[in-house]
């Protein structure tokens, strides 16, 4: 029974990890490489209108630190490649999660 549970706890918690950075270098993050098509400060709209602003991102229900990674690892549509290292992307992941509950 202990293994079964185990083996149910364990991908929850590496998803836990996953969204374990720091938000403030993941803010710097976003205005030096995203901030071209995103709004990320503010409730304004982005410069690139197809772009959402992080803060309706950070809203979206479907938003979770694994579909936060998931997306940005992946090549999707008109949106650049961005190459982030693992602990960049975490503290990119960190800020956006963050702007649910925090001032951006």
């Amino acid at each position: 029974m202990r293994v079964v549970l185990a083996c149910l706890i364990l991908p929850f918690l590496a998803v836990a990890a996953a969204a374990q950075g720091d938000p403030a270098t993941g803010r710097r993050l976003a205005e030096a490489q995203c901030a071209s098509c995103h709004a990320v400060a503010g409730g304004g709209p982005s410069p690139n209108m197809a772009a959402p602003p992080f803060a309706a991102v950070a809203r979206m229900p479907s938003t979770t630190a694994l579909s936060l990674q998931a997306f940005l690892r992946t090549p999707h549509g008109q949106m650049p490649d961005v190459v982030l290292t693992p602990a960049q992307l975490d503290d990119v992941t960190a800020w956006i999660l963050s702007l649910r509950t925090g001032p951006n």
